[in-house]
């Protein structure tokens, strides 16, 4: 198994649909219609989740913290959603998805060929992403 305190990536349209998904080495890999079943029952809690919080302002699940993963979300200003699923414990991924929303903003809104909403494929920004991932798992082995 791999070092990396990423088991996987998902990006998901204000709508809920799956725009980008990258496996980094999980134990349990998931085929294409796994991570659309994921990506949706995600986007569907998070929006209950908004709508049952007791405390007004709730802007819906950050961390899921489970027995053998944590699974954290970023929320965009647009209503599109970053979440990783991690290792439990993985320190400072917070800071890593707005890194990665970062990179959303640079490479794929900026990017004139592409269309808002629609599954991102753009070299760059895999390239960039692969990077980030990889000084990441560069400082979990200093730990």
């Amino acid at each position: 198994m791999a070092s990396a305190a990423i088991y996987s990536l998902f990006i998901i349209n204000k709508s809920g649909g799956l725009i980008y998904y990258k496996d980094y080495g999980s134990a349990g890999r998931t085929d294409t219609n796994d991570s659309l079943r994921l990506a949706s029952l995600w986007h569907s809690m998070h929006a209950i989740s908004q709508q049952l919080s007791p405390t007004p302002g709730c802007e819906g699940i950050d961390l899921l913290q489970a027995h053998n993963f944590d699974l954290h979300c970023f929320q965009s200003l647009t209503g599109t959603k970053f979440f990783a699923v991690c290792e439990t414990g993985a320190q400072n991924i917070e800071i890593l998805l707005k890194v990665i929303y970062e990179l959303y903003t640079d490479f794929v809104l900026k990017n004139p060929f592409y269309e808002m909403e629609m599954p991102i494929r753009c070299e760059l920004f895999d390239l960039n992403l692969a990077q980030i991932i990889q000084k990441d798992r560069v400082a979990l082995l200093g730990r």
